[in-house]
């Protein structure tokens, strides 16, 4: 048969479905035909790649015991759009085999996003067996078939390990070591979300066409209440702020309107000049009398406000601290709080603690490069800045402002009240 698989009508059930089914994001699929899958596949959620209905699809069709074997993009296992499809397995199918295919050579081209081999089978939820990027080569992949489909694991350390209640509810799944995730719902339960503390996590300025809005500051001719100074990775790169210089054009009112363009002649020629770029945009296509504003609204009180910066993609964290001049470009994470002192909150974010949330729940990236985005700094917990002794708060700044890692790490431990077994864990005991 050829044809649309989730369209396509198909007799019966199955025992079997293998396959590496097709990424196609949801900005590439005909309007009405989206709408179509979204309406027949109630795990088309949030901005789902087409791979998640390929999933549900086959899981649906499989007979009781028949079992699903996917080669597949992870990301589903943790991000946002991927809860719906982790509801779903939870609650109907087991979750039978997990191997990380992470900076393994799965495909013959090289790939960003490293995919995960998964069996899932119409049964009684139980333990996951899992395995971390096994070596390419026909004994070692035979080897390792036989210990998953065993019995039984042996009782020596090897390849394959087990876990209980990898999958609950629409949870990102936790697929790193026993002792660790023991750790991470401990953690859940006893301590609130950044946001519920007084944090917020947001995103700089997305403007959709960085050539025409984002220049040289001192060179941007405009008036000087239309540009701001921004801060990119480049200028964090030394893990302290070095501005390059860089400024971004700003079409808002401080209202939240935008300006009207014959208030600011400067401005209004700047723009002018760079029209054909600018109307190219689909969001000025979408709103053609809006033409000349940012994808994202530039709010300057932001550039005003201490924050630590944090890159997207990074293999270890990366948090920086700006005392308040800058606004960041959209390429770099920030914090800001209204209760936690930030050089304090820096150790937190820095420490091992971070690095397990950030492991846990974040895709990784070839390289082993971590993301660290909005929705994965969300699930970090913290404890009420209240709650915290003022010689821990002191120990926390110092050990953020020298950097120190290890002083960063035995503060944090302290802070969260972690047993040797648990400071074990995280690689060390933080003494």
């Amino acid at each position: 048969m050829q044809g649309d698989f989730l369209l396509a009508p198909l007799e019966g059930q199955f025992d079997f479905v293998v396959g590496n089914p097709p990424y196609v994001r949801q900005e590439l699929i005909p309007t009405p035909l989206l709408a179509e899958y979204r309406s027949r596949y109630q795990t088309m959620y949030d901005r789902a790649d087409i791979y998640i209905p390929f999933i549900e699809r086959s899981l649906m069709v499989l007979k009781q015991g028949g079992s699903l074997g996917f080669i597949c993009a992870d990301r589903w296992m943790k991000n946002r759009y991927g809860g719906p499809l982790r509801s779903l397995v939870a609650e109907q199918f087991h979750l039978k085999i997990y191997v990380d295919m992470m900076d393994t050579p799965a495909f013959h081209s090289e790939v960003i996003a490293y995919p995960a081999i998964t069996v899932i089978s119409r049964d009684t939820p139980g333990a996951t067996r899992i395995a971390h990027r096994p070596t390419i080569d026909q004994a070692t992949l035979a080897i390792l078939a036989d210990t998953l489909r065993a019995r039984s694991l042996p009782k020596e350390p090897g390849p394959v390990r087990e876990l209980a209640r990898v999958t609950n509810g629409s949870e990102p799944w936790l697929l790193e070591s026993s002792d660790q995730m023991a750790l991470i719902r401990r953690l859940e339960k006893q301590f609130p979300r950044l946001e519920e503390v007084g944090c917020k996590v947001g995103i700089g300025v997305a403007t959709g066409a960085d050539k025409a809005y984002i220049g040289d500051f001192d060179a941007l001719d405009v008036e000087s209440d239309r540009k701001l100074p921004l801060v990119t990775t480049k200028d964090i790169m030394s893990g302290e702020v070095q501005w390059h210089g860089q400024g971004v054009i700003n079409p808002f009112a401080e209202g939240g309107g935008l300006v009207e363009l014959r208030n600011y002649p400067r401005l209004l020629r700047y723009l002018e000049v760079r029209r054909e770029v600018i109307v190219g945009r689909h969001c000025a296509q979408k709103t053609p009398a809006n033409w000349y504003r940012t994808i994202d609204r530039i709010t300057p009180e932001l550039a005003s406000r201490p924050k630590l910066l944090i890159p997207d993609i990074k293999g270890e964290a990366h948090i920086v601290f700006e005392g308040g001049e800058l606004y960041p470009h959209h390429n770099l994470y920030y914090v800001t709080s209204d209760e936690w002192d930030l050089r304090a909150l820096q150790a937190v974010m820095l420490s091992a603690v971070t690095r397990l949330f950030m492991t846990t729940y974040s895709t990784k990236m070839r390289g082993g490069f971590l993301r660290f985005q909005a929705q994965y700094l969300r699930r970090i917990r913290i404890p009420q800045w209240a709650d915290v002794s003022t010689k821990l708060r002191t120990e926390l700044a110092d050990a953020a402002k020298k950097r120190d890692l290890q002083a960063c790490n035995r503060a944090v431990f302290k802070l969260f009240g972690l047993s040797n077994e648990e400071r074990s864990s995280l690689g060390g005991n933080g003494e």
